[in-house]
């Protein structure tokens, strides 16, 4: 069987802020990248039948860019969603959620120009 792992190591200021966050996987298709300024991981608990999540991102992490950040992740997650239970309505709610975000995002840069 094959094994897989994936390690974060995050640097933090004296008031525990992130500082850098890196990261290595045994499977990175980016080979040779391996710092990033947010990381969001979720991991399903079955015994209280919830999720835990660990949500870090650095100073130096734009507005913007989070913003980006986690509409792409939430984009993932209806393609995630769609793969794992072919609930095509609910996965096509999540998308079309992305959309208008999306679209409220550049309307904001642009803005901001």
């Amino acid at each position: 069987m094959k094994k897989s792992e994936i390690h974060f190591t995050v640097e933090v200021d004296n008031q525990n802020v992130p500082d850098k966050i890196h990261w290595s996987a045994t499977d990175n298709p980016n080979e040779g990248i391996e710092d990033t300024r947010a990381i969001a991981v979720a991991v399903w608990d079955h015994y209280h039948r919830g999720t835990l999540k660990i949500d870090l991102w650095t100073k130096e992490m734009e507005v913007i860019d989070m913003k980006r950040f986690y509409i792409e992740t939430m984009s993932g997650i209806a393609d995630t969603l769609l793969t794992a239970t072919n609930d095509k309505k609910m996965a096509d709610n999540i998308e079309a959620l992305c959309q208008q975000l999306s679209k409220d995002l550049e309307a904001e840069i642009k803005a901001a120009q």
